[in-house]
């Protein structure tokens, strides 16, 4: 091949793949930063931004919110913003806290980095309850508190007695589960590498409930319904299941959320890890009683 042609070859080849590079990069890049869709009726807004892969929401009774942020290797932690938007760092030195409920006058947070206890924080302390590896889910209810380790092939569910500090395990063998909640009576559980959310039953079957989601996570039950956050990277969706069993997706291009709350005042809270930040979601107007008449 003469040298004139091979330059223009090269050049056109460089060009070429040059293309390819900048196209890659832009669809990445708009994944990104395309802003979150919200569905027909429901209005979405940001309440906090700057909360390094925000992960497991808890509002407080004097209008706070606790957010654990997700960072590895000591480095996570639990921090206080409260209504007027000072923040405090109320635990530190953390591997990856994940999970957080409600419990006993305090509250209980897991670590998924590896061993780790769970902890009831009350009255500024900090008490150890038992050790779990890679606990993410957290529920408590009564006399018990459940959590679930997020392993590959060997997660545990496990069950902590309030009454006598004992831990049950209710289900080992599992793989990437992370939710926990419960819902219509069942106490529900995802399956993230299956996509799919199972109910714990007493003959150990575990029949699933929904399925063909993608990377689910965090759950999430109310009179509105089955609340899903999918953990992906990119357009990533918030779901609910109806009572009726019909599935609306409530929020689309999410990056990596995470928990999904109720606010307290007829919104949700959802932590957006991806974008570490926190969103604020509020559904449709209720329709007046003039217009119902």
């Amino acid at each position: 091949m003469p040298l004139t042609l091979r330059k223009r070859s090269t050049r056109l080849a460089f060009a070429a793949t040059s293309g390819l590079v900048i196209a890659t990069l832009g669809f990445f890049a708009w994944q990104s930063f395309y802003p979150v869709q919200a569905a027909s009726g429901w209005d979405v807004d940001v309440l906090h931004t700057d909360v390094a892969k925000a992960a497991s929401l808890l509002p407080q009774a004097d209008g706070s919110l606790l957010v654990s942020r997700e960072l590895d290797d000591g480095r996570g932690s639990i921090l206080r913003i409260t209504a007027d938007g000072e923040r405090k760092v109320l635990i530190d030195q953390l591997s990856k806290p994940d999970g957080m409920v409600a419990a006993r006058g305090g509250w209980v947070f897991s670590q998924e980095g590896g061993l780790a206890p769970v902890s009831l924080a009350r009255n500024g302390q900090v008490t150890p309850l038992f050790d779990g590896i890679a606990v993410q889910g957290l529920w408590n209810e009564g006399d018990h508190l459940y959590a679930v380790e997020d392993r590959k092939g060997d997660g545990r569910l496990m069950r902590y007695d309030w009454r006598n500090g004992h831990v049950d395990v209710l289900r080992s063998g599992l793989t990437e589960a992370e939710g926990l909640t419960r819902c219509d009576g069942r106490l529900l559980y995802t399956q993230k590498a299956d996509g799919r959310v199972r109910a714990l039953s007493k003959d150990g079957k575990d029949p699933v409930v929904v399925e063909g989601l993608s990377n689910p996570t965090f759950l999430y039950c109310d009179q509105r319904g089955l609340w899903i956050s999918e953990d992906n990277t990119h357009r990533a969706r918030l779901l609910r299941i109806r009572p009726d069993g019909t599935q609306q997706t409530v929020l689309s291009f999410l990056k990596a959320p995470q928990s999904i709350v109720a606010d307290g005042k007829g919104g949700y809270l959802l932590a957006e890890g991806g974008r570490n930040r926190v969103l604020h979601l509020a559904p449709p107007a209720e329709p007046t009683q003039a217009a119902n008449q």
